[in-house]
């Protein structure tokens, strides 16, 4: 089963894919957020091209445990997602997932604008690949 990873943002949604397998997550790129319209029908076009049949958005957590506005937009999202797919939405834990993917990315050399462009991708990845160990 193929799944698709999300790294929700305001302003660019991170995006990786599983192998057919579950085994890993590979990154699929970024989407900058234009117009709610054009996010979803990106979306719709690559669940389609991906043959996606679960999709996983990565829950931020408040440090203290309890709810935060970025989770309530998470929710929101996917909500929205819901309407305009059929495939089952889960959410994962992303806690630390960005700040390990930035170490990653650096440690790769890369800085700046490509690190920008690459770290929600990469973070992406962590969630998926989170949830993919985590649901033997």
């Amino acid at each position: 089963m193929k799944h698709l990873g999300i790294d929700f943002g305001l302003k660019r949604v991170g995006l990786a894919v599983s192998d057919p397998d579950e085994t890993m997550a590979f990154p699929l790129g970024v989407l900058t957020r234009t117009t709610r319209e054009k996010l979803f029908a990106d979306l719709r076009e690559i669940l389609e091209r991906e043959g996606v049949e679960r999709i996983v958005i990565g829950m931020p957590r408040a440090p203290d445990g309890g709810d935060c506005l970025t989770a309530r937009q998470v929710e929101n999202f996917a909500a929205s997602l819901a309407k305009a797919t059929d495939a089952p939405i889960v959410f994962a834990d992303e806690t630390l997932t960005s700040a390990v993917a930035e170490i990653e990315l650096r440690q790769a050399g890369l800085k700046g604008k490509k690190l920008k462009k690459a770290l929600d991708a990469q973070a992406a990845v962590h969630i998926l690949n989170g949830f993919l160990a985590g649901s033997d």
